[in-house]
């Protein structure tokens, strides 16, 4: 398949690319990584490729943790400065380790409430899949469900997760 053809695949599933970016972590950032995907695939001649959409989400992927990997760096980079020259940084905030990790705790309780809230084989599913790393298909033969119920579950906790989050970056 040409670069045409790829291009033709990620417009036609542009809708699907840019809930799983959300449902992944991307957040507020989806959109620009989806933009960028596309110039990257207006560059770049792929030649053929066997599975399009899986190499479309791979590629939206590899994008995200990207993104997320230079933001870690920068902020390293940041606390690192801070650190060493003991001048305030007006708009950075310093959070010192037991901090971040009294955060953390809080924040994986509540994680962990909002799974229960959703009951016992939706948070089941989603920590075999996401912590245990588990194919969905395996999950279902597991628990004696259907595909399509592993999938609606994990859908239902992505939304809760991403609702959560959201909260947590109001507070």
């Amino acid at each position: 398949m040409e670069t045409g053809g790829l291009e033709a695949i990620f417009l036609a599933n542009r809708a699907r690319l840019l809930r799983f970016l959300r449902a992944h972590g991307a957040g507020d950032a989806a959109e620009d990584l989806l933009q960028e995907l596309w110039f990257k695939l207006s560059r770049v001649d792929t030649g053929p490729v066997a599975q399009p959409l899986a190499y479309l989400y791979r590629a939206a992927n590899n994008l995200m943790l990207d993104r997320y990997r230079s933001v870690r760096q920068t902020e390293r980079r940041e606390q690192d400065w801070v650190e060493a020259s003991d001048a305030p940084v007006s708009g950075l905030v310093v959070i010192s380790p037991g901090e971040t990790r009294l955060i953390a705790r809080e924040q994986l309780l509540a994680v962990e409430a909002e799974l229960q809230l959703l009951g016992d084989r939706t948070a089941t599913i989603f920590r075999r899949h996401r912590l245990d790393g588990i194919p969905q298909r395996d999950i279902a033969a597991e628990l004696g469900v259907s595909l399509s119920t592993v999938e609606s579950d994990l859908r239902r906790a992505y939304r809760a997760m991403i609702e959560l989050r959201g909260r947590f970056d109001e507070v």
